[in-house]
Formats: structure tokens, C-alpha cells, sequence
């Protein structure tokens, strides 16, 4: 019996890089969405099942015709996981306000994007699952993270209130909030300061963040639990991260 279709975007590097590779050697089915599509091709995949497409999730229509395309080849979505997302640091005081508007876009307009893209389909089905991945600054907060925090803090929001609307569907809407994780995220960042504290920070950990395999392992497991049994959230980070 054929695998169902997996849709994972920002899957360039990172988490998404990760993601792909497990679900590939899964034998899953999968659209892989990303800005940068040639870093797609440098990944060890079996591309026999691969669909990939160059989308900024910004960009609602171009999203939805190329999941229109997967799912003309490959059947229905019965997995989309949100991960694209951007981390710009900055203080409020200085921090340009179109990085604000930049942050906002992709983590919660391109999460709503994808959402609404497979959920009807989803709801008509009685199945499927939508996985977003947030932060763990969607929870706490933390210094030079204002408008991030204010994105991901509304991933967390809209997460759980389809959740609710969606409960009594069949249909699963999951979270991973992951901590400081080794991911291209804060090279995103302009401001320098931000970046120098960032970094001490992070030595303050070892130097070594959470792997972004794991996060890629915590996703399969969300998935593969039965479809009656939905993980609403998993936190996650390295142990030595204290906040």
C-alpha cells in the first residue's frame, strides 16, 4: 500500500532538511517547498517521490499551486508540516520595523497560507494531520527577540484555537516548539550586538544547541501516533539550555 503525501516547507536546511530525509527513507511521498530549491537537490534523498517547488509560503497562490501539483501526482496532503520560518534579532528601539513586518509574514501569515490550503480537504477526508513549528519563544520570552517572540507567541495561538474548531474532524493540529537549535536561523540577523549575545549565550551552553535531527525525529513521532491520539505540543531543547 502507497504512502500518503507529506508536505514539509522551508525545507532547504535546518529542521526541513532533516524532515525530508526521515520521511524519504520512510518512503513517503513529499512535496518539498523552500526558497532556495538547489539546496534541496545537494540532500541525500531518494528523489524517485520528490516533488519540489520554489514557493515563498508569503505567497499564498503560488503555495497553493504547488500543492495542487503534489497533489495531482501523489493523491491527497495527509501531512503538511509548517516549518519555514525567519529570526531576526534586534532591539524594539532600533530594529527596522520592515523585519518586524518581514517575521510576521512568514511565521504567522505563511503558517495561516498552508493551513488553509489543506485543511478543507482535510475536514471533507475525516483525516489528516498540520504540524507547526514554532519556539520555545512562542512560551517565554527573550531579550533582542521582541517581534519574533510576538510571531511565534501567535503560532502558539492559532495552533491551538484550530485545534478546537478542527477537534471533532478527525483532524490532528500539532505543535514543536524547539530551543536554540544548530540551524542557519540566526544568520538571518543583521543587528551585530544581537548576534555577538546571541553567540554568548550560546557558549554559555557548551556551545552546542539542540540538533536539528531531533526535531525531525519528534515530527515523525507526532505523525506516526494513531490518528485518534493528537500531541498537541512538544517542547524541546538541549539540556544545558536553562531558559
Amino acid at each position: 500500500m502507497s504512502k500518503p503525501l507529506v508536505v514539509i516547507t522551508g525545507a532547504s536546511s535546518g529542521f526541513g532538511a532533516q524532515m525530508a530525509e526521515i520521511f524519504n527513507q520512510q518512503g513517503y511521498p513529499l512535496l518539498l517547498l523552500a526558497r532556495r530549491t538547489e539546496c534541496i537537490l545537494s540532500l541525500p534523498l531518494n528523489f524517485q517521490n520528490v516533488m519540489i517547488e520554489k514557493v515563498d509560503v508569503t505567497d499564498k497562490l503560488a503555495f497553493q499551486q504547488a500543492i495542487e501539483k503534489a497533489v495531482a501526482k501523489f493523491g491527497p496532503v495527509d501531512l503538511l508540516v509548517n516549518n519555514a520560518g525567519v529570526m531576526l534579532l534586534g532591539n524594539v528601539t532600533s530594529q527596522d520595523a520592515t523585519q518586524w513586518q518581514q517575521m510576521l509574514d512568514v511565521n504567522i501569515m505563511g503558517v495561516l497560507n498552508g493551513i488553509q490550503i489543506v485543511l478543507n480537504k482535510m475536514i471533507d477526508q475525516r483525516h489528516g494531520t498540520i504540524i507547526n513549528i514554532s519556539s520555545l519563544a512562542g512560551k517565554k520570552t527573550f531579550r533582542n527577540h521582541v517581534a519574533y517572540v510576538a510571531s511565534k507567541f501567535g503560532v502558539h495561538g492559532l495552533t491551538e484555537t484550530i485545534r478546537e474548531e478542527v477537534s471533532d474532524k478527525n483532524v490532528r493540529i500539532c505543535l514543536v516548539a524547539p530551543g536554540a537549535a544548530e540551524t542557519e536561523l540566526l544568520s538571518h540577523t543583521t543587528d551585530r550586538q544581537s548576534q555577538k549575545d546571541y553567540t554568548a549565550w550560546k557558549e554559555t551552553m557548551g556551545g552546542i544547541t539542540l540538533d536539528p535531527k531531533v526535531v525531525a525525529q519528534t515530527v515523525q513521532f507526532i505523525y506516526e501516533m494513531p490518528q485518534e491520539v493528537t500531541i498537541r505540543e512538544i517542547d524541546l531543547a538541549a539540556t544545558a539550555q536553562d531558559s
